[in-house]
C-alpha cells in the first residue's frame, strides 16, 4: 500500500488516498469469502458449499469488498497516523474507490482526527485547597458500634413489655372509614421498632404493650402516600403483639477486641479505628483535590473539539453505568422500563461528564508529550499484576483482554497527571463534619441555580 494525497477538508476532518496492489486486496476478498461464506445461501448449494465465484455472480461482483476493505484499513490507518501524526477519533469511511488504475486499487477515505491543542494557562502552577474532615471520638464510637452490632446475638424476651430497638411479632388489619383496605393485613410480621419503616405513629403505639395483648392503633396516613385513596386519611389497625425478641451487644472490654481484632485491647483497637477513619478522610480528601485540578485542567484546553468525541464519551459512560446496574443484577434496559427514562434522558445526565472527560483527557495528552513521558516494562507489568488481582484474574489473561497500548496509554495520563498535582500549590484544612456538609450543600446550591439560570437563558 502506499498513500498517494492528503488533506484537511474541514477543521478535524482529513481525506486521503492511498493505492492498494490488486494482489492484497484479491486476498483481503478471499479472507472475506472464507469468514462469510457459512452464512451466504445459494439456490442448490448448502450453506458454505458454494464457490466464490458462484456467490459474486449471485451478489454481484464487490459481495465481499466491503468486509475486504474493513479488513484493510485498520494497519492502514495506523501507518499513515505514524507518518502524518493525526490521530484518528473515528473509523475512517469509505468515500471512493478506482478499480480501474494501473497503479492498482485507488482508494479515497476520510475520517476526522483528534483535534490540535494547547494549554492556555501553566499546567504546573494550578492551586486547590485539601480539605479534611476531622476525626473524632463520635466517629470511633460509631464504628465501634457498627461492629457491636455485626457480633450482637437475638434473644427472645419474656418478661417485660416493648421497648424501642425491640423486634416484635405482630398481627394486624387496617380499617379506613370502618372498611379493611388492600394490602393493610399481615400475620406474624416482625417489626422494629424506633426503624420508622411504618406510618408515623405506628411504632410509638406498640411500645409498652405486652405479649398476646391486643389492641388498636390510630394513625392518620401521609399526605404523600403512594396509595391514592389513603392519602392523609386516618386509619384504625387492629393488632396483636405475638412476641418480643431484642439485640444482646456485647459489652465494649478487651475480650470483644480480641474477638472483633486482631489486638488484645480496647484501646488499642480504638487507636486503629482512629487511624483507618483518618486514613479514610485523607484519601478523601486527595481525591477532592484530584478533581479540583482536574477542574482547572479542563479549563485551560483551548481546542476544537469534534463532537463525535463527546458522543464516543458519552456511550463509554452509558457502557459502565449499565456495567454497574448488572452488577448489581439490574441493567439499563429494566431501568428505563420502570422510571419511563429514554436513552436521551441518560445521554444527557452524562453531558457534562463527557465533556469534563473529554477536556481532560486532551489535556494530559498534550502533557504526555510535552513533558517526553515514557513507561518501562516494569510498569507495565506492575499494572497487568494489579489489573488481575482486583479481577480474580491472572496477568496472562488480563494480557489476553487488554492491549498493551491501552496500558502504557492509561500509565503516561497517571504519570502526566502526577506532574500537575506535585506542581500544584495545595492549602491544606481540617473541618468538621457538620462545617464540610454545609459548605457541600451551599456548593450543590450554587451548581443548581447556575444550571436554572442557564436553562433560562
Amino acid at each position: 500500500m502506499s498513500f498517494i494525497s492528503s488533506k484537511e477538508t474541514e477543521k478535524n476532518k482529513v481525506e486521503f488516498s492511498f493505492a492498494v496492489a490488486k494482489d492484497v486486496f484479491e486476498a483481503a476478498c478471499n479472507k472475506a469469502f472464507q469468514k462469510n461464506k457459512n452464512k451466504i445461501s445459494i439456490p442448490g448449494f448448502r450453506k458454505g458449499k458454494a464457490p466464490r465465484a458462484l456467490i459474486e455472480k449471485f451478489y454481484g461482483k464487490g459481495a465481499f469488498y466491503e468486509d475486504a476493505m474493513n479488513d484493510i484499513l485498520p494497519a492502514l490507518l495506523e501507518e499513515y497516523s505514524k507518518e502524518t501524526g493525526f490521530k484518528a477519533v473515528s473509523y475512517p469511511s469509505v468515500d471512493n474507490v478506482d478499480f480501474e488504475n494501473q497503479d492498482g486499487i485507488i482508494v479515497t477515505a476520510s475520517f476526522t482526527r483528534y483535534p490540535d491543542v494547547k494549554l492556555t494557562g501553566d499546567y504546573k502552577a494550578l492551586s486547590a485547597t485539601k480539605t479534611i474532615i476531622e476525626t473524632t471520638d463520635d466517629d470511633v464510637n460509631e464504628e465501634l458500634e457498627r461492629t457491636r452490632e455485626r457480633y450482637s446475638r437475638t434473644l427472645e424476651v419474656t418478661d417485660r413489655a416493648a421497648q424501642k430497638d425491640d423486634t416484635a411479632n405482630i398481627d394486624y388489619e387496617g380499617f379506613c372509614d370502618g372498611l379493611a383496605f388492600e394490602g393493610g393485613k399481615a400475620e406474624g410480621h416482625d417489626l422494629v421498632l424506633g426503624s420508622n419503616t411504618f406510618i408515623p405513629g405506628f411504632e410509638d403505639q406498640i411500645i409498652g404493650k405486652n405479649i398476646g395483648e391486643e389492641f388498636d392503633v390510630n394513625v392518620t396516613f401521609p399526605e404523600e402516600y403512594h396509595a391514592e385513596e389513603l392519602k392523609g386519611k386516618p386509619a384504625v389497625f387492629k393488632c396483636k403483639l405475638n412476641k418480643l425478641s431484642a439485640k444482646e451487644l456485647p459489652a465494649l472490654d478487651d475480650e470483644f477486641a480480641k474477638d472483633a481484632s486482631e489486638f488484645d485491647t480496647l484501646d488499642e483497637y480504638k487507636n486503629d479505628i482512629k487511624a483507618k477513619i483518618e486514613k479514610r478522610n485523607a484519601d478523601d480528601a486527595d481525591m477532592r483535590v484530584g478533581g479540583e485540578l482536574a477542574k482547572q485542567l479542563c479549563d485551560l484546553v483551548e481546542a476544537d473539539i469534534p463532537g463525535v468525541m463527546f458522543e464516543r464519551e458519552t456511550e463509554n459512560l452509558i457502557r459502565e453505568y449499565d456495567f454497574s446496574l448488572r452488577q448489581q443484577g439490574f441493567n439499563l434496559q429494566l431501568l428505563m422500563q420502570y422510571t419511563g427514562m429514554k436513552i436521551e434522558d441518560i445521554r444527557a445526565r452524562y453531558a457534562n461528564a463527557s465533556v469534563a472527560n473529554v477536556k481532560k483527557m486532551l489535556a494530559l495528552d498534550y502533557i504526555v508529550a510535552n513533558e517526553n513521558i515514557e513507561i518501562s516494562e516494569e510498569d507495565i507489568e506492575k499494572r497487568y499484576t494489579e489489573i488481575a488481582e482486583s479481577y480474580s484474574m491472572t496477568a496472562d489473561e488480563v494480557k489476553e483482554k487488554l492491549e498493551k497500548e491501552a496500558v502504557v496509554e492509561e500509565l503516561k495520563s497517571l504519570k502526566a497527571f502526577e506532574i500537575v498535582k506535585n506542581s500544584a500549590s495545595i492549602t491544606e484544612r481540617t473541618i468538621s463534619k457538620e462545617e464540610f456538609e454545609a459548605q457541600e450543600k451551599a456548593t450543590q446550591e450554587a451548581a443548581n441555580a447556575e444550571k436554572k439560570e442557564d436553562k433560562a437563558e
